[in-house]
């Protein structure tokens, strides 16, 4: 896979022969690849294999040189930043292994396809708000979209150019090409069947009906004179009792102050203008309501194992780490069926479900973990390879992350800011909450010193909050282990300035990491991946203690106790355990636990219907973690009759000390219960004073 690398106008400190070694490739220095050397970028093209260039800012220009040059079919092209991430900043100089590294990752292969989820949208648009507002954008949209405005007040235009609907909005439901408004019709005119005639503005007393045409009901004393202006059309009717109506559309623009749908991933096709918008703002709402017209596709971002969910067994809810946590409302629970479901159109590709799940059920696609892992692999054993050291990952999505390091590399061309230090590489993401503990302790056992999360505007607050609970776990598992330093950070900026104060500040403070770098693949089970990471850290570690304490928010890991006082060996914790971690003895009143496969999903806890169940996080270092161990365990009872053991001891005592005292278990039918399902029968037929059906 042939690369071309440019230095920009002279602007960056290239070096062909150290970039070519760690690529194994000899490479030429180019200066202006986009301009008087375009032709030596031809001339790779006709080499017919996937091309790999070393410039983003003008990528459009050479994808239509691609298609311009003649004798070339289509060919693959991909294009690296070192310019903003590292060429143009104050230690560009010592940047090279970084720049070796990320265009390294760039010849791996393409993620596989993932299954899309479609949309459909005819343009039927619903624009809620004050009647001038609304008109004005129905106005610039018509010629596209076949718009219905719903009314919140304000004056309107004589003419009746589109249907306008008013009352209470109860309900905006659902996503592009697939939205429904919920309202009732509870004012006294009727706009469907009102002509616009203002008789009844002009005959209204109190002037509480407006060019809305709808009763302002608080003003309105009661006389009526509305409905004698409006005897012809009979819109008007007082004594009309409200009407509840539900409507379809495709698109909605919400001018309210407050929106419908109060979560921060709005679904896609509702745009939301409050009053004070800005010009700018209001424009670029019409231009995208204006392209929502057509089918449209995008990827789907989750893969759900319902066997490993931990959400519910029995009805029971344990773990909802990912309903709580989505900000599109696109998690919900179905205890019935022991699963969660996912719409798959609300969802917006954060990831950070997958990130908070415990078990792995839910796993990110868009890429997948062990498309993650390879690409963090790659970036950090080149580097490594290339003479790099004080590996730093710098995390940041795609869109407001990749813009706000961008800015800060042109901050640096000018000596307004330091840049992106040599020894930081970026690492673009769809979303910065789709990694978590298993990815980030799989990097730091690869030689990551640090690894910084970069956080915009765009992050909902549960993201970040989620982030710093997995960060303090990472980070508690490493300092148990005797890894020095700081590895973990949350970089919670605003503007490039914050962004290069704060990468300065993560240089200094980095953490130490194993001898010998873990080279293992990322699985996409995320509890493998997370105990490769362990084992080579642990491996590695410069301290082994027996344990290491968790926080008690976010782990993934830990323990239980049980209280022997309490547990009856009902063996209800077994059945509702996800993970296979508690598991019972069929030979012997044994409750055994794995602590191992122990998820901290807090199912037996909230099943056990003696309380007798507490979850402690930590992880356990000795051989012990991975073996059997008895949590508790009693005689067995057995039957009176046979001698046949059918329960535990404590659990018969405990039942005949519940019902001793009723009624119904008096004599010989509370000896029964000391009997065992077969000899119970038996009693009861052969008993003398029980009556039998055949004697009635």
């Amino acid at each position: 896979m042939p690369t071309l690398i440019c230095d920009c106008n002279k602007t960056m400190p290239l070096d062909p022969k150290v970039l070519g070694q760690a690529l194994g490739e000899d490479l030429t220095l180019h200066s202006t690849l986009c301009r008087r050397e375009a032709g030596a970028f031809q001339q790779a093209l006709r080499g017919g294999s996937e091309l790999v260039v070393a410039c983003t800012q003008e990528q459009r220009l050479f994808a239509e040189l691609a298609e311009q040059t003649e004798g070339v079919g289509w060919v693959p092209l991909k294009f690296v930043n070192i310019r903003e991430t590292g060429g143009w900043s104050r230690d560009a100089w010592q940047a090279a292994p970084k720049m070796a590294a990320l265009l390294a990752a760039a010849r791996l292969p393409e993620p596989e396809p993932v299954a899309t989820v479609s949309y459909r949208s005819e343009g039927r648009l619903l624009v809620i708000g004050p009647l001038e507002a609304a008109e004005k954008i129905a106005a610039s949209v018509a010629d596209v979209l076949q718009v219905t405005v719903f009314s919140t007040g304000g004056s309107g235009a004589q003419e009746r150019r589109w249907p306008v609907l008013s009352g209470r909005v109860d309900r905006v439901s659902g996503w592009l090409g697939a939205f429904e408004l919920a309202f009732t019709q509870d004012n006294p005119i009727d706009l469907d069947l009102c002509t616009r005639c203002n008789a009844c503005i002009e005959a209204c007393p109190e002037g509480a009906i407006g060019f809305d045409y709808q009763v302002r009901l608080d003003a309105c004393t009661g006389h009526r004179a509305c409905v004698k202006a409006c005897e012809a059309a009979g819109a008007i009717d007082f004594t009309r009792d409200a009407r509840s109506d539900t409507q379809a559309f495709d698109l909605v623009l919400d001018l309210r102050p407050q929106p419908a749908m109060l979560r921060h991933a709005l679904p896609q096709g509702y745009l939301h203008l409050p009053p004070d918008s800005a010009p700018e703002v209001r424009l670029a709402a019409v231009l995208r309501l204006r392209e929502l017209v057509g089918e449209f596709e995008k990827p789907k971002f989750f893969a759900y194992k319902q066997k490993l969910c931990a959400h519910s067994r029995n009805e029971t809810v344990g773990c909802q780490a990912c309903i709580d946590i989505c900000s599109a409302e696109a998690i919900s629970s179905d205890k019935s069926r022991q699963q969660v479901k996912v719409n798959p159109n609300l969802c917006v590709g954060c990831g950070a479900c997958t990130t908070v799940c415990p078990t792995g059920a839910m796993s990110y696609s868009y890429p997948r973990p062990n498309e993650q892992g390879d690409k963090l692999r790659a970036l950090l054993s080149t580097y490594a390879k290339s003479g790099g050291r004080d590996a730093v990952l710098l995390l940041h999505s795609q869109e407001a992350g990749r813009l706000m390091v961008e800015e800060l590399g042109r901050a640096a061309r000018v000596g307004t800011a330091q840049g992106v230090p040599a020894n930081v590489i970026p690492v673009p993401l769809w979303h910065v909450a789709s990694t978590g503990l298993e990815l980030w302790l799989t990097a730091v056992a690869g030689g990551a010193r640090h690894i910084a999360v970069l956080a915009t505007s765009e992050e909902a607050p549960q993201y970040l909050d989620a982030l710093r609970q997995q960060m303090d776990v990472a980070q508690a598992l490493l300092e148990g282990l005797g890894y020095a330093g700081t590895h973990l950070s949350l970089l919670r900026c605003a503007h490039p300035s914050d962004l290069d104060q704060e990468l300065q500040l993560v240089t200094r403070r980095l953490g130490a990491v194993p001898a010998t770098p873990a080279r293992h693949a990322v699985s996409g089970d995320k509890r493998a991946t997370l105990e490769l990471a362990l084992d080579h850290l642990v491996e590695q570690a410069r301290v082994r203690p027996e344990v290491i304490a968790l926080p008690a928010v976010g782990s993934p890991l830990g323990t239980i106790a049980v209280d022997k006082d309490k547990c009856t060996l009902c063996m209800s914790c077994v059945g509702a355990c996800p993970a296979s971690a508690l598991q019972d003895n069929t030979e012997l009143p044994q409750l055994k636990f794995i602590e191992k496969n122990c998820v901290q999903c807090g199912l037996c806890a909230t099943t056990c219907p003696e309380d007798a169940i507490s979850l402690t996080p930590r992880l356990l270092l000795t051989p012990e973690r991975r073996q059997p161990r008895v949590l508790n365990e009693t005689q067995p009872y057995g039957c009176v009759r046979c001698g046949k053991p059918f329960g535990t001891l404590k659990a018969i005592e405990a039942m005949l000390g519940k019902l001793s005292g009723h009624s119904m278990f008096q004599g010989a039918a509370l000896e029964r219960l000391k009997m065992c399902g077969d000899c119970r029968v038996v009693d009861i037929y052969s008993a003398e004073n029980e009556a039998k059906i055949t004697d009635l």
